[in-house]
């Protein structure tokens, strides 16, 4: 495996910082936040100065039930090729579940979900990771995800699971020594046997993040400085081997770049600590395994799985047997604040119309609306929702918000025509008279 080195994770407003970083060898960029042909001016710069470039996928969804979606890694492999990368990363999870393999209505979660640590998930994955192997023009390397529940009835360890996925398809393993952590205060899982039981060849590179504790619950929020038990963490994985490369993710409340340099630096110190003392520990070797087949069971039981707790979390249907009530609960509240924090990035202008009304408004709305598309048309659902709604009550932000919508949502019919003669003269099917009658109504 290439040795990376030491790495940040590259983001639109530390991009300046990160230029005049002391010892950056190579930056992580997430994928969908780039565009092949208009690649950021700062990335381009750092490429010319020999900066490895990794894309990073957050909306594959290679845990799910569905085969990968043949557009997402058409797109994940357009970028490792314009980035001149040697590597692409995803991740161990799912992100949306429903369809046709379960005749539901596909819910989108906003957000990576574990993968219940099953047979049926593994074989389903494996399977997955194949496919995204093939399509793609360099290594594949997947990451091990923060939880904040477990699934009932799990038969394998983290660990366990790893292993037997690397060893099945060859995949390269993105170590998140932070999500190992939040894992172990959420879900009381040994960080200690997780690192004794990975296949020690198969770490393509490492993530390091901070986060918070709330009432017995840790918080993967990559946005606080890295905690020590992380710290030690790494050091133990840098006692068994030596990472190719380690990173330090940061995606929001960015601190000033001495900070962030300080924690690069006591990021190496990590890995040269526990990189003294590696004489000592033993390495497991690798044991002889059968590559396994998929059974096509598999994906429909994991497809109602996923579907009925995804459906739990973010459209209020009962909680699934077995599953923690508490835990779920605090899963839901998560993911409907990380729907209105990113509603409110795509669309700035939805929280300067509403002001201090739209968090509250958008948490209402998200309580009977689940995502079904993105954020971006979760913002346009959004707006339109509220202006039906006859809100907001001030007539002059009634009138932004308006404009603001019929703006973004595409052509809409004439304003002194009457809906319903709208929906009879034009002939569209079903849902586009609903818009079109929706839109009549708006202009009004």
């Amino acid at each position: 495996m290439e040795r990376l080195g030491t790495g940040i994770g590259w983001r639109p407003e530390i991009a300046d910082a990160v230029e005049r970083m002391p010892g950056i060898d190579w930056v992580e960029v997430v994928s969908e936040n780039v565009c092949p042909g208009h690649l950021p001016e700062s990335l381009l710069r750092l490429r010319e100065r020999g900066v490895t470039v990794v894309p990073h996928g957050v909306s594959l969804g290679l845990g799910g039930a569905d085969r990968p979606d043949a557009g997402r890694l058409t797109a994940l492999a357009e970028r490792a090729e314009a980035l001149g990368s040697p590597l692409v990363t995803e991740h161990i999870a799912f992100v949306r579940a429903g369809g046709p393999l379960t005749a539901s209505p596909c819910l989108e979660a906003g957000h990576l979900l574990p993968v219940p640590r099953t047979r049926d998930a593994l074989d389903v994955l494996c399977e997955n990771i194949r496919v995204a192997q093939d399509a793609l023009p360099v290594p594949l390397a997947v990451e091990n995800i923060a939880a904040l529940f477990s699934w009932p009835d799990e038969e394998l360890t983290e660990g366990q699971f790893l292993y037997e996925l690397a060893d099945r398809t060859g995949v390269r393993l993105l170590v998140d020594v932070a999500n190992l952590h939040t894992n172990h205060v959420n879900r009381g899982e040994d960080p200690a046997r997780a690192l004794a039981e990975l296949p020690l060849e198969a770490i393509a590179y490492v993530h390091v993040a901070g986060g918070f504790e709330r009432d017995g619950v840790w918080h993967d929020s990559h946005a606080h400085p890295v905690p020590r038990p992380v710290l030690d963490i790494l050091a133990g994985l840098a006692a068994r081997v030596t990472p190719p490369g380690v990173l330090l993710e940061r995606d929001e409340n960015f601190p000033e770049p001495a900070d962030l340099e300080r924690e690069l630096a006591d990021i190496r110190e990590a890995v040269e600590r526990g990189a003294a003392g590696r004489a000592a520990t033993p390495v497991r070797e690798a044991e002889p395994r059968t590559a396994g087949q998929e059974r096509p069971e598999a994906r429909e039981r994991l497809g109602l799985a996923q579907a009925a707790l995804l459906s739990a979390l973010v459209a209020g249907t009962p909680v699934p047997e077995g599953f923690d009530r508490v835990r779920l609960g605090v899963q839901a509240r998560a993911l409907a604040a990380k729907r209105a924090g990113v509603v409110a990035k795509v669309a700035p202008e939805l929280p300067e119309i509403l002001g201090d009304a739209y968090r509250p408004a958008f948490l209402a709305y998200a309580q009977g609306h689940p995502m079904t598309g993105g954020y971006r048309r979760d913002a346009l659902d959004f707006a339109e929702h509220v202006l039906l709604a006859g809100r907001p009550g001030h007539a002059g932000a009634r009138r932004e918000l308006r404009a603001w919508w019929l703006e973004r949502s595409g052509p809409a019919p004439r304003s002194g025509r009457p809906a319903a003669r709208l929906v009879r003269a034009t002939g569209r099917p079903a849902a586009r008279l609903a818009r079109a009658t929706r839109r009549a109504l708006l202009r009004r």
